[in-house]
């Protein structure tokens, strides 16, 4: 009995082995490297990009030689009135191959000193030719020795949401970086420290701090806006550029004149409506009410009238008696942007209507703008 209890006890053994072996040895360690992971040998070889991969590939190659690294240095003072030099770093891409380069206003904003750095790391002290703050764009440029690589500029007026744009640029100062999104809106308006910008493309592309002045391309390679601000203090998916037909302008002003001539009006208004507008004995429609007007200055050549008087509307002071703008070249004063909006599609020199309500008549006002002095 004793060798049948041990023979079966044997039996036993072997059977929970066998079982144990063909249903649970797969997760038990082994010897053997192979079926640890799967190695695919073929891949780089036989799937390569994908069409859009293979674009964004074949524009990095060719923008990103295109594109600088633009540093500033000015000099800032402290809560104790001393004084010292601050860095600030932005992008820029080069026009032509002498070494004109756009990039924004604010990069180069009071810059007592301005240096490019190419893609092969070589630095050049740069220069400025020309400003328009109106729009953040600035024309810069710099003394390399030899023909430099150079984008192409596209047209922004027939972008549509949802095309592919890509940007390139040097955030946090990383350079040669490529950040790709779609069109998410066009003619947005935004509120910088310094100016308030008209028609401005939105994208989800990432854009952060050191890309401004960069360029932001279709998928043709095509320049069709300037990466110039960001929605809070780092990239949230809202950015916005400066469609490229406004730096157009200005490129244009500057090789007919050799300097960049911003229009200049030369008075300050407010805008007022409805009841507020009433209550001043003006049309309800309202108007921009002209709060100033600088003495001999194209609105003072012209005969634009200035307030007589100030009244207080709540807690704040207005000044009342002067002219209300009700139509800037035929069109009608609906907001208080719309005056800005024309004055960016016009050059010194050019003609400005302006219809005015004075004496209880609407009358028009010729008057040829003249030449802002550059702000640096």
């Amino acid at each position: 009995m004793k060798a049948v209890r041990l023979l079966l006890w044997a039996t036993a053994l072997v059977t929970v082995y066998i079982v144990g072996y063909y249903n649970f040895g797969h997760l038990l360690p082994t010897t053997k490297p192979s079926g640890v992971w799967t190695e695919p040998a073929a891949a780089a070889t036989t799937a390569g990009y994908s069409p859009d991969e293979q674009n964004n590939i074949d524009i990095y190659r060719s923008a990103r030689e295109a594109t600088v690294n633009i540093t500033s240095q000015v000099y800032v003072q402290d809560f104790f009135f001393q004084i010292y030099p601050q860095k600030g770093t932005g992008s820029g891409f080069i026009l032509n191959s002498d070494g004109e380069i756009l990039t924004n206003y604010h990069v180069v904003k009071g810059a007592s000193q301005l240096t490019v750095k190419l893609m092969d790391q070589s630095v050049h002290k740069a220069r400025v030719l020309g400003t328009d703050n109106r729009n953040d764009l600035a024309l810069v440029k710099i003394e390399a020795g030899r023909k430099l690589p150079t984008l192409r500029l596209g047209d922004s007026d027939s972008l549509v949401v949802g095309q592919k744009v890509e940007a390139i640029g040097n955030p946090f100062g990383f350079e040669g970086t490529l950040t790709t999104g779609v069109v998410s809106s066009l003619g947005r308006s935004i509120q910088t420290d310094d100016e308030k910008l008209e028609g401005m493309i939105q994208t989800d592309a990432a854009i952060n701090p050191g890309n401004s002045g960069g360029p932001l391309l279709d998928s043709h390679g095509n320049v069709i806006g300037i990466n110039t601000a960001i929605y809070g203090q780092g990239n949230l998916g809202i950015g916005f550029a400066m469609p490229i037909n406004r730096a157009k302008s200005m490129l244009t002003e500057f090789q007919a004149r050799g300097r960049v001539a911003v229009p200049w009006l030369g008075l300050r208004e407010v805008w007022v409506y409805g009841d507020l507008a009433e209550e001043l004995r003006l049309p309800s429609k309202g108007g921009l009410l002209i709060q100033e007007i600088e003495n001999g200055s194209p609105a003072d050549d012209a005969g634009l009238r200035g307030p007589t008087r100030m009244v207080i509307v709540g807690a704040y002071p207005l000044k009342i008696g002067g002219d209300l703008i009700v139509a800037v070249d035929g069109q009608q004063v609906d907001n208080a942007d719309l005056l800005r909006r024309v004055m960016n599609r016009k050059r010194s020199g050019d003609f400005l209507t302006l219809t005015v309500y004075r004496n209880g008549r609407a009358t028009d006002i010729k008057v040829k703008l003249g030449e802002a002095p550059q702000q640096m």
